[in-house]
């Protein structure tokens, strides 16, 4: 009897941090993925000030397309070498290289390499709405942002919440998350318009 009640005692200490076992688990069993988002970005007395909707895909590691459809079109392409940012309502292209735009991102941590923990600090953050939710506190201070959220369910991560210096929250919930789809690797590649203004390196 007293075993027993040792063994409940202990069992939370002992318990796996879930978030951070599947989000680990994530990492090395997709290669590839695609799904559809809803975003939402809150100031920080928590008021909605913005919110937008797209498709995500990556091919990993460091290819990414993240596509904005609604309010504003907007495409962000990850080639593995440089981040292309076209915005087209101001006929404008960003790129900047792909270390220097990633570092201690979310792209990051959905795109990048396996070994997240080099840029990141896990910590498993308890079980919330259906899911089991991790904590990235990125290593690199100038990084954007103070925290992210994980949530990951049975498709895989199915939510993010970012949290900048500026007490700013941008929410993300995927849905039709589809995990190692055959991609074509030219939708990992970006030219300019001809025409569109580039700015960057």
């Amino acid at each position: 009897m007293r075993g027993l009640l040792l063994a409940i005692l202990l069992a939370p200490a002992l318990a796996p941090a879930a978030g951070v076992e599947r989000f680990q688990a994530y990492l090395r069993d997709t290669q590839t993925a695609r799904a559809d988002f809803e975003q939402r970005v809150y100031d920080r007395d928590r008021k909605l000030v913005q919110q937008s909707t797209g498709q995500f895909s990556f091919l990993r590691p460091g290819r990414f397309r993240w596509a904005y459809a609604r309010p504003y079109a907007q495409l962000i392409v990850g080639d593995g070498a440089r981040v292309w940012i076209h915005d087209e309502d101001l006929n404008q292209v960003t790129v900047r290289p792909m270390a220097r735009a990633l570092g201690s991102t979310p792209a990051a941590l959905l795109a990048g390499a396996t070994d997240v923990e080099r840029a990141f600090v896990l910590t498993d953050a308890g079980r919330r709405d259906g899911l089991d939710w991790l904590e990235a506190a990125p290593r690199e201070r100038e990084s954007g942002f103070e925290r992210i959220r994980l949530g990951m369910g049975a498709a895989g991560v199915q939510a993010m919440e970012l949290t900048d210096h500026f007490g700013q929250t941008t929410v993300l919930r995927f849905s039709g998350i589809v995990r190692n789809p055959p991609l074509d690797a030219a939708a990992f590649r970006f030219t300019p318009p001809k025409g569109t203004d580039v700015l960057g390196d």
